[in-house]
């Protein structure tokens, strides 16, 4: 959530990178949350005097119930009674006042950092780099829909029976790459520094809200409308909400956390060999680094968060490449967001596997999380975090890019975690 005084203080920059990000009643939203707030200070000035005023009358009765002098007294009390009623309204019209600031508060996204490109769609991301060699394919190879039905690793029809589209089934060596591949990708965290965490699967209404998830992708989210809990789209909301509400010490930064979950969403997204098979689920696993950090070193972290998860894909030996999205392209939430996406040889495309953003204060502001300093005043830190890494896509191009005829070849790094070298 953007903060009122920033908003005051640059106003115009906060309208142009509104409209950067395709807000078209940009400038009319900053009036209405600047005009609302302002009403909202009026209303609490009024409140706190007249709460003032009416303390010091209640003082006076009291001096004059003990000076004997009822008269004075009860006619002060008439006063008391009307000026009761006036703070009652005024509480009510606080409350108005300031939801109707909120309710257009929640709706501007975080502005984008200057070093975001304009434009409206993916295809205006900037490939920032590109890495390692495309694999040349036997001439019988195929995508991965069609290797998982033949080496029966992953059956679609079976999930589709238990649950429903996108909830596929992982058997034998499927199964074990997916469980060899979570923990490849925590010890690499945990070796980086990160502190493990196994988070709750479910969230509330306050924990969706904290990092942005709600009210903004409300209908995206799987609800258990009886309980008023989400399933979580990632693990980024409940490790992230750990610490809502909480003051750290500038000395604890930063404080990085890794986490594995499946991921729940509920988003059916195009049609076609885009979604077919791992490309699109509405379940799937990902581990998930988070940081919260002094805004001061946030951008320096998100380039390390970068070269973390570049580096766990130069070690599964994928060829990928980094974007820097575009405003149109960025998260609600987000902003600078890094895209990695590999080169899926069978179907000659890029997949995205990763998303590394700093939301800086966007987040913390929502939470209350702030950080202490030595001489006791309080900020909001930055917060951060990653794919590292997202598997759905990283089985398709593993599975892919490594086919020959003999089986799917594992990379080497993954073969102490499996207890094999190939699936065939």
């Amino acid at each position: 959530m953007l903060q009122i005084p920033h908003i005051r203080t640059h106003q115009q920059k906060v309208i142009e990178g509104l409209q950067k990000r395709g807000v078209k009643n940009a400038e009319d939203l900053v009036d209405q949350v600047l005009e609302y707030d302002t009403q909202r200070k009026n209303t609490q000035t009024k409140l706190d005097n007249l709460k003032a005023s009416s303390n010091n009358q209640a003082k006076r009765i009291g001096q004059l119930m003990k000076q004997g002098k009822k008269v004075e007294a009860d006619k002060l009390k008439q006063q008391v009674g009307g000026s009761k009623q006036e703070v009652k309204d005024l509480e009510a019209k606080l409350k108005i006042v300031s939801n109707k600031r909120d309710e257009v508060l929640y709706k501007l996204p975080n502005i984008p950092h200057p070093s975001v490109p304009k434009g409206n769609t993916d295809a205006d991301n900037k490939v920032e780099s590109e890495h390692g060699s495309v694999p040349t394919l036997h001439d019988k190879a195929v995508p991965h829909w069609d290797l998982i039905k033949q080496y029966d690793i992953i059956d679609f029809e079976v999930g589709t029976k238990i649950t429903g589209a996108g909830f596929p089934v992982y058997k034998g060596k499927g199964a074990r790459l997916q469980r060899a591949l979570i923990n490849f990708f925590l010890d690499e965290a945990v070796n980086a520094g990160y502190s493990e965490v196994i988070p709750p699967y479910l969230v509330n209404q306050d924990s969706g809200f904290g990092t942005g998830q709600l009210p903004d992708k409300d209908g995206q989210m799987y609800h258990a409308q009886e309980d008023g809990l989400y399933l979580i789209p990632t693990a980024e909301v409940p490790i992230t909400n750990m610490y809502r509400d909480v003051i750290v010490e500038e000395t604890d930064l930063p404080i990085k956390h890794v986490g594995y979950t499946p991921c729940f969403r509920r988003e059916a997204g195009a049609w076609g060999a885009q979604v077919r098979g791992l490309n699109r689920l509405h379940q799937f696993d990902k581990v998930e680094i988070v940081q919260i950090q002094h805004p001061e070193k946030s951008y320096e972290t998100l380039n390390e968060m970068c070269t973390h998860v570049q580096g766990l894909l130069q070690k599964l030996d994928l060829p990928y490449r980094v974007l820097r999205l575009c405003s149109g392209d960025l998260g609600f939430t987000s902003a600078l967001t890094f895209d990695m996406e590999v080169y899926s040889a069978a179907q000659k495309r890029w997949l995205e596997v990763s998303s590394v953003s700093n939301f800086e204060t966007f987040q913390a502001n929502r939470m209350k999380l702030r950080y202490r300093t030595g001489d006791n005043k309080k900020h909001f830190t930055h917060t951060l975090n990653g794919s590292a890494l997202a598997l759905p896509r990283i089985v398709a191009a593993l599975l892919e890019n490594n086919q020959t005829p003999e089986g799917i070849k594992v990379p080497a790094v993954l073969q102490p975690y499996t207890g094999f070298d190939i699936i065939n």
